[in-house]
């Protein structure tokens, strides 16, 4: 049975989740990482954690993200290449 497909949103909230306490219902595109209790070690851990799932390291962001629109951008591109490793998984 495949694998349902992912978007970055449902990524993201599940990490968010595993590092804050924040709720899912939360974790939407406006919310400021800030509002969901994101600090700059548990971006970092949480950066990490997306890059051990999507299988690629992420580009270092020029800019911190602020939103979860931010972490969004910086992940869509290896969306596809998840759903690809999940479709041969």
């Amino acid at each position: 049975m495949p694998a349902p497909e992912m978007d970055s949103l449902t990524l993201i909230r599940q990490v968010i989740g595993k590092y804050c306490d924040a709720a899912p219902e939360a974790v939407v595109p406006t919310a400021t990482l800030a509002d969901l209790e994101v600090d700059s070690l548990s971006l970092a851990e949480m950066l990490f954690a997306l890059e051990d799932t999507i299988g690629t390291p992420i580009a270092e962001p020029s800019e911190r993200p602020r939103t979860v629109a931010d972490l969004q951008r910086l992940i869509e591109p290896f969306m596809a290449q998840l759903a690809a490793k999940a479709a041969q998984g």
